[in-house]
């Protein structure tokens, strides 16, 4: 028996936590369930959590302990034994380990629930992973989406019809054991400039260095779209460039969870995923044709239809 927190609206919905091992787990909760945190995002409280976590990857095993301590202690959120003990729990589920690895297996659980479920980034960390969560959501009839927090707020302001092109900027540290070494964290990268740019990548080249990778998409209508990622760290930046000559720049985009979940409360309200699947899908072709263009020395790699 699970004693489930009581506070908040009783028309909120209840989300239950796959994966306690990123600060996601307790900022999430604390912009949900705390009224009085800045940034509140109303309509939604997270009432329980399965822990989860990857031995083998540091970022999970070191952190986990300490984070679900403090969801435990400071949120009282209570733990389950089971992904499947979640589903009579919850209304929606935010699937939220570290580890891109683990959520194909995750998500195949929690599908079972027929529950919304939110995936963060990354989505997986392979192309064939992610095709494959896309193949169990539409088999079972799973709403879903993924996305990084930096695709809300002000690049989707930057996005316009009359968009031309855009450079933009982040942080791109490498994890070991993702394949696709995009995904890690270059991820939120990506997500910007398809938030920007919109679908429709052709092909991708990637020049490499261990400091720094420049990648340029060259769109079906002909736009050009470049993303550089630095290590060990940066900040976020973009320049947009439109059809009337006029460009901008914002050297420092702040990240801010609470526009991500807002659209995630309306999400688990309405079944309509923000970021469409085929959109989400068509970055990981893209970060797969980064891959093979930096295994091939650089070359244009034609995005896999």
């Amino acid at each position: 028996m699970f004693c489930l927190v009581q506070s908040g609206s009783a028309a909120d919905l209840r989300l239950g936590i796959i994966g306690t091992d990123t600060s996601h787990a307790i900022e999430f909760t604390k912009l949900l369930n705390d009224a009085a945190a800045p940034g509140h995002v109303a309509g939604a409280r997270v009432v329980a959590a399965y822990r989860g976590g990857s031995p083998d990857i540091a970022a999970s095993r070191d952190r986990i302990v300490g984070f679900s301590t403090e969801l435990g202690k400071a949120w009282h959120i209570p733990f389950v034994k089971e992904i499947s003990d979640l589903c009579p729990l919850v209304d929606g589920i935010l699937l939220e380990s570290v580890d891109g690895r683990a959520h194909l297996r995750q998500f195949r659980e929690a599908a079972r629930c027929g529950k919304p479920v939110f995936i963060d980034k990354p989505l997986a960390s392979t192309l064939a992973d992610a095709l494959e969560i896309g193949k169990i959501a539409a088999a079972a009839r799973i709403p879903w989406f993924s996305s990084s927090s930096l695709r809300f707020g002000a690049v989707q302001a930057m996005s316009a019809p009359a968009v031309t092109g855009a450079f933009v900027w982040g942080p791109g540290p490498f994890e070991e054991h993702h394949q696709l070494d995009l995904s890690w964290y270059g991820i939120h990268t990506v997500e910007m400039l398809f938030t920007i740019m919109g679908p429709g990548v052709k092909d991708v080249t990637r020049t490499y260095s261990p400091s720094v990778d420049v990648v340029t998409g060259v769109w079906t209508d002909g736009r050009v779209g470049t993303l550089r990622v630095l290590r060990p760290d940066s900040s976020y930046g973009a320049v947009v460039y439109y059809a009337n000559g006029h460009s901008v720049v914002e050297n420092e985009i702040a990240v801010s969870y609470s526009p991500l979940l807002e659209k995630i409360v309306q999400f688990m309200r309405t079944d309509i995923p923000p970021v469409p699947n085929g959109e989400t899908l068509e970055i990981f072709r893209f970060m797969d044709a980064a891959q093979k263009s930096r295994e091939r020395g650089g070359v244009p790699v034609l995005v896999n239809r």
